[in-house]
């Protein structure tokens, strides 16, 4: 039975949903994220990247994360570098990371000479903590909204899970319980691919 014809809305869908940027939007894209994620800025670096210029996937976003997160540095800053080297080579690594530094570093001098000057102020101290508030529930909302987006969440979850117990409970070392976890999950999606292929 022949496919159904795809409509020319369809690809024209297609197309634009992916689209590569070169250095300058990078530098742009990344900029815009370094000067709104007062708190943290992977939220931002998320809708970004997934839900207003569609560079990358959900699930690429998540797999990218994933991996920066075992690289030396901010995970962000990986992020960008990673970015910009999927896209247009070391000059989108220096575009995007650039873009995502160069703000929040002029901005952080600047409130670094007003917090050695004022940073005693009672007013000035709960601001501090209403901003730390919020950046908090910014990187929750970030991880629940990755969680939705992982495929076949059921068999995943369960190491997210023991993961938190491992450091929040038994706080174990970080770095044991990622390098275990990477071990565990990797075999298991190697295990689930070969029976895949195999069937």
């Amino acid at each position: 039975m022949p496919a159904p014809p795809i409509s020319d809305s369809a690809i024209k869908f297609a197309a634009s949903a992916r689209i590569t940027p070169g250095p300058a939007a990078l530098f742009r894209g990344f900029a815009r994220v370094g000067l709104s994620g007062f708190g943290g800025v992977l939220p931002w670096a998320r809708r970004l990247l997934v839900d207003t210029e569609r560079w990358l996937t959900a699930e690429e976003f998540n797999v990218l994360l994933g991996l920066c997160q075992f690289l030396p540095g901010p995970n962000v800053v990986n992020l960008a570098v990673a970015v910009g080297v999927r896209c247009c080579g070391w000059r989108g690594a220096v575009a995007g990371a650039l873009g995502l530094m160069l703000g929040p570093f002029l901005i952080a001098l600047l409130l670094g000479l007003l917090y050695a000057r004022y940073g005693q102020i009672p007013a000035v101290q709960s601001v501090l903590y209403g901003v730390t508030l919020v950046g908090a529930g910014l990187i929750i909302a970030t991880g629940i909204r990755m969680g939705l987006n992982v495929q076949q969440r059921a068999v995943y979850l369960p190491f997210a899970a023991a993961a938190f117990a491992a450091l929040v409970f038994l706080h174990w070392p970080l770095p044991i319980v990622m390098i275990g976890g990477a071990a565990l999950t990797v075999s298991l999606s190697w295990w689930r691919l070969a029976r895949e292929a195999c069937q």
